[in-house]
């Protein structure tokens, strides 16, 4: 992987969601076995916004029942009354309000009662909303190269636990030497592991609560009269963890290799879960390529759109970054070394190196999982009454199917949403709230009952 897509997770985020729905929708559940509940629907619809989002992001159900919610797509934080009828325009990117969202994505999440902590990485602050929207103060963020995984999505959603402390995961990051004495250079190591970090916002501290696996793409590096060629080989069936923060302040780890629940509890001791009944589904060669078939699909539509903002993600963080599109590759000009410059440094456009960014490439089928895997990045949500909602690779009349989990590690429900929907987050009394895109404009917030 290549240092700008490294340096901007944010991007890997999109890709990572739109294989997540590749990977469900190509998936065939077998004959459900007798350990398992069987499948339902999920609860009534009781309220709906009109469509007016470009995406929903995340939310924040306030205690009168009210919701805030971040569209990344548009840019704009709006506040929903309870009917959800009604919305109040927080920030956005225009002048309309007192409180710019900035050029850059940014993230809500839930702090003490009715207050949000709006995630702005441009600025690497956390601004504490109350319940109206109205800024109260600023916090700075944990650490600036950690700003973008507190947006939420496939990399989790970050929280706060009852002690006050701001859980949220983040990367280890590979460096990226100078050409050695040969000119040739050296391809990172690929790091298959990440960091779940618990933060002390009074006392800035950081501790590491414990760590999941993630994905490692496969990296080679060729280099030619200063020309460095990155070839990115990925596994579109990695088997990867996935974590939750739940309301006690436990870290609920979603182990992808066997399925099971894993406790990161408080005081840093671990209580290892049994595993969950599932219907694993064996995959053979044909299978195998129809799903890489679709992936490359989704990947490819996606990198047009993508290098733009690859390219200022290498700008921001490389120091000096330019780039084109040459027969339908990513070229960017851009300095590699050890690290980005110095907050403020000039940025130099001399003695740079031309890195091409080569369409990806995926591991042989031999290479990939005869099982489908469980689960993908971006699977597991908490609720309020302390439930682990995991949605899995099974798919039920055309839809996936999400399993719950209680806080014992023990599968007790299994539930589908209705098509074209995905969970935005939980209230409480049981009810939770869907993101609604079924082929109408724009997106809706819909409230339904979990049961």
């Amino acid at each position: 992987m290549t240092r700008a897509a490294i340096a901007h997770p944010s991007r890997i985020m999109s890709i990572h969601s739109r294989i997540l729905i590749v990977l469900a929708l190509a998936g065939r559940s077998l004959l459900a076995q007798s350990a398992l509940p069987p499948v339902r629907s999920i609860g009534s619809i009781t309220a709906a916004s009109p469509s007016e989002f470009a995406s929903i992001s995340s939310i924040h159900v306030l205690s009168n029942g009210s919701v805030m919610v971040n569209d990344l797509t548009a840019r704009k934080v709006s506040l929903l009354d309870p009917t959800l009828a009604h919305s109040t325009v927080i920030a956005d990117s225009t002048s309309a309000t007192s409180m710019a969202y900035s050029s850059r994505l940014g993230g809500i999440i839930p702090y003490h009662g009715d207050t949000t902590l709006f995630v702005d990485p441009q600025s690497n602050s956390m601004l504490v909303l109350d319940g109206a929207g109205k800024v109260v103060r600023v916090m700075s963020v944990p650490k600036a190269q950690d700003a973008t995984f507190l947006i939420g999505g496939p990399f989790g959603n970050p929280g706060i636990d009852p002690s006050g402390r701001l859980v949220y995961r983040t990367m280890l990051r590979p460096k990226f030497a100078p050409p050695g004495a040969d000119g040739k250079f050296a391809a990172p190591m690929s790091i298959d592991s990440a960091p779940i970090i618990r933060f002390d916002l009074d006392a800035r501290r950081a501790d590491t609560a414990g760590y999941i696996k993630v994905p490692a793409p496969r990296v080679s590096i060729s280099s030619s009269e200063g020309r460095m060629q990155v070839t990115m080989q990925m596994n579109p069936m990695s088997v990867t963890d996935d974590w939750a923060l739940m309301p006690d302040g436990d870290i609920a780890v979603v182990r992808g290799a066997d399925f099971r629940v894993d406790l990161l509890k408080p005081d840093g001791t671990v209580v290892k879960g049994e595993k969950i009944p599932f219907d694993w589904q064996r995959l053979n060669d044909s299978s195998k390529q129809a799903i890489v078939d679709s992936v490359r699909k989704v990947v490819e539509d996606a990198r047009t759109r993508e290098l733009a903002i690859v390219q200022g993600s290498a700008s921001a963080t490389a120091g000096s970054a330019s780039g084109a599109t040459t027969g339908g590759r990513a070229v960017i000009q851009m300095r590699v070394g050890d690290g980005p410059p110095a907050a403020g440094a000039p940025a130099s456009r001399s003695g740079g190196t031309s890195i091409e960014i080569p369409p990806v490439e995926f591991a042989p089928l031999s290479e990939m999982p005869d099982y489908r895997p469980a689960f993908s990045a971006g699977a597991a949500r908490a609720d309020t009454d302390g439930n682990l909602w995991i949605r899995t690779s099974t798919v039920f009349n055309g839809a996936p199917v999400y399993d719950i989990v209680n806080s014992s590690g023990q599968l007790v429900d299994r539930v589908q949403l209705p098509a074209g929907r995905s969970i935005a987050g939980f209230g409480t009394g049981g009810f939770v709230y869907l993101a609604v895109r079924d082929g109408t404009v724009g997106v809706r917030l819909e409230k339904a009952r979990t049961k």
